[in-house]
């Protein structure tokens, strides 16, 4: 069983390293050396991994049937995004870290604050290929570990912290279906990053 569908690229931890010292640079009131830190992390080498693996077409997602295949369930809950309480108890307990690939995640609200005081260092536009690459990839999701069409649950246990790519890429299949380990099962990684969250 894989832990993820695709290995990240070292490209993400160096685009990392730039954001975070972009953050530190903004506090210090150089927002001039924190614009060329952001643009340094927008890398192509991310973008590819992220377009590998994200849609119908990725070489990466490699569906198997299995033998107790779970329908598409017409009884399933209302789908709903946690509430920021939730989300909350989801960092606390997943770090800002994607629990399947372990490449570090960024919050939509903290990328945001970003591209509003920095709006020409983080392109985000309608379609993939005009987003900057790493705040792409690095997307903080929250995804059911059985998917909801397939009768998972809104519960907190049923939730997981992922990046873009792992999330979107997986789709509605099962971890069954496409080899992937439960990432319950393995401890959340926990390091220095803080989802950039100190960004004023």
């Amino acid at each position: 069983m894989r832990t993820c569908l695709r290995n990240p690229v070292p490209e993400i931890a160096d685009a990392a390293r730039y954001l975070d010292a972009a953050v530190s640079a903004h506090a210090a009131g150089r927002s001039d050396i924190a614009e060329q830190l952001i643009r340094l992390a927008d890398i192509p080498a991310i973008r590819e991994w992220t377009e590998s693996i994200w849609g119908k077409n990725s070489p990466y997602v490699l569906y198997r049937p299995v033998s107790e295949q779970r329908p598409i369930s017409s009884s399933r809950q209302k789908l709903r995004m946690p509430f920021s309480a939730e989300k909350s108890q989801l960092h606390l307990r997943d770090g800002y870290h994607c629990r399947f690939c372990g490449i570090p995640v960024i919050r939509k609200e903290v990328r945001q604050r970003i591209m509003k005081a920095l709006p020409s260092a983080v392109p985000w536009g309608p379609r993939n290929i005009e987003r900057h690459a790493a705040f792409q990839a690095m997307w903080a999701q929250y995804d059911h570990v059985l998917p909801h069409s397939r009768g998972g649950t809104n519960n907190l246990d049923n939730l997981v912290l992922t990046c873009g790519p792992c999330n979107f890429g997986r789709m509605n299949y099962t971890l069954e279906e496409v080899g992937l380990a439960d990432p319950r099962l393995r401890e959340p990684i926990r390091s220095m990053w803080d989802g950039l969250e100190r960004f004023q």
